[in-house]
């Protein structure tokens, strides 16, 4: 989609120009796309794993204070992006990329509970991150359906 504006905003600026001169609108709706692709690229959040780093658009944070990175998409993405989003996290959106990674903060000196970068390789973000020392997510404990947590010599009213 975001491919498509650029393409647009780019006829858009060469067709204003074609009636007074063809080549002129031609000239300028190809030097307007190679332009506006330049800065699309060129200001695009990159995200990035290196020496120990994670890297999202200006931010980055140490990978050992980092821990259980899990993928989010379609309703996971939106539910975070919306009810569940904490206000002090920190995201790095682009929103043409329907996919992202959620990572909590293991800090205790960083008020940032967790991060939200999307990504179009998800999968391979997690693993990254997991590979160059990112602590991965503890499962939850197992319960029976019958575990409630009372104890069984609790009567009923005693709750």
């Amino acid at each position: 989609m975001g491919w498509f504006a650029v393409v647009l905003a780019a006829v858009s600026l060469g067709g204003a120009f074609a009636p007074l001169n063809r080549g002129l609108g031609l000239a300028i709706g190809a030097g307007s796309l190679i332009v506006i692709s330049l800065v699309v690229v060129a200001t695009t959040a990159r995200v990035q794993v290196d020496g120990g780093t994670m890297r999202a658009g200006r931010a980055q944070i140490p990978v050992r204070l980092l821990a259980a990175p899990r993928v989010l998409d379609g309703p996971g993405l939106a539910t975070e992006l919306g009810p569940a989003l904490d206000a002090r996290s920190y995201a790095c959106l682009r929103s043409w990329v329907r996919s992202a990674v959620r990572v909590d903060l293991d800090d205790p000196q960083d008020p940032t509970p967790y991060w939200i970068v999307s990504t179009r390789h998800p999968q391979a973000l997690v693993a990254a991150l997991l590979a160059a020392g990112a602590a991965p997510a503890v499962p939850a404990p197992v319960t029976s359906p019958a575990d409630d947590g009372r104890s069984p010599a609790a009567p009923d009213d005693a709750r």
